[in-house]
């Protein structure tokens, strides 16, 4: 079996989907999955299970000997959680229980880290694993300090030369988009948000710079499909002699006017875009440029090419945003 955490949610379900398009069978969901439509997101695959967070840890004690990975995707992920203790118990106990039984039964892992983690940037983008260059880091909010602090407790582990599990992956992504997000209300990317106004041929709104570096929708990010990050999970799970800490990104930084420019090209219409001040209360923690570096994951040997914001914004819209049924 496969367990994947946080199954149901974005990230999650399109690896399950890559997963049973690769011919993998036993597959485990760990979600909740509440009132809404998130079930649709997993209505495709073959499942083996659906189980809830609370109950991961009995069942992974019980089916010990079958299981062959955790893929642990499942956290509090908004940016703009305040409820700290939450995100201690969703984010941080619940990964190094996580490591700490991998290490005990010898089952491979991989984890979702965050490009949050980097902060404003200000150290760089250096996906270094090392106890010394993380230290460097200043996340700016409760979600990217709690990824941080489950890299920094691996490194230390990794410097103390204590057990490990046989392949361990951390990946800090960056701005993912792509279906299945549709659950994720306010945190769902921007292509999601314009797309509407978009398509009905409205002036879509983006945020204002306040930075005088910056014009308004200047403001850099690495988008990355999220087709293409299930893609580099499946060569993990093909690559197991690979082990570390890796970003995932595209490696080139865009910009929010790009990426308004390309959701209109998508639907064959002119762009429009309307610039608001950006929230007051996010305003000093927004960051304005996020580049992954690249060069670890290309050195432990992933070849294949990442999809250029142009073509994942227009397959994201045509192939599902303006489909009948929108889900992978």
């Amino acid at each position: 079996m496969i367990v994947v955490t946080g199954g149901a949610g974005f990230i999650g379900s399109n690896i399950l989907a890559q997963l049973s398009e690769d011919g993998h069978t036993g597959l485990v969901v760990c979600d909740w999955l509440e009132t809404g439509d998130k079930w649709r997101n997993i209505a495709k695959c073959e499942l083996e299970d659906v189980i809830a967070p609370e109950a991961l840890m009995d069942f992974l004690a019980r089916n010990a000997g079958q299981i062959n990975a955790v893929i642990h995707m499942g956290a509090i992920s908004s940016t703009t959680e305040t409820d700290a203790d939450l995100i201690v118990r969703s984010n941080i106990r619940l990964t190094n229980d996580l490591w700490d039984w991998c290490c005990q039964t010898g089952t491979r892992l991989i984890y979702a880290s965050s490009a949050a983690t980097y902060g404003g940037g200000d150290a760089g983008f250096d996906d270094e694993m090392n106890a010394e260059a993380l230290a460097k880091l200043r996340p700016l909010n409760a979600y990217g300090w709690s990824k941080h602090m489950v890299d920094r407790r691996i490194a230390r582990r990794l410097a103390m030369g204590a057990t490990t599990p046989p392949q361990w992956v951390g990946l800090k992504f960056f701005n993912v988009y792509g279906p299945n997000e549709y659950h994720k209300g306010g945190q769902k990317s921007v292509v999601a948000h314009i797309h509407p106004s978009a398509r009905e041929g409205g002036s879509v709104r983006l945020f204002r710079s306040h930075n005088p570096d910056y014009e308004d929708g200047g403001q850099l990010r690495d988008f990355v499909y999220v087709k293409d990050c299930a893609r580099v999970i499946s060569w993990l799970m093909e690559t197991p002699s690979v082990s570390g800490l890796f970003n995932l990104g595209t490696g080139e930084a865009r910009s929010f006017k790009d990426l308004a420019h390309a959701v209109f090209a998508a639907l064959g219409k002119d762009p429009s875009i309307t610039y608001v001040d950006t929230p007051e209360q996010i305003r000093d923690k927004y960051q304005y440029f996020t580049e992954a570096r690249m060069d670890r994951l290309r050195q432990a040997g992933y070849r294949a090419p990442f999809t250029s914001l142009e073509e994942g914004v227009a397959d994201y819209v045509r192939t599902y945003l303006e489909a009948e049924d929108p889900y992978r």
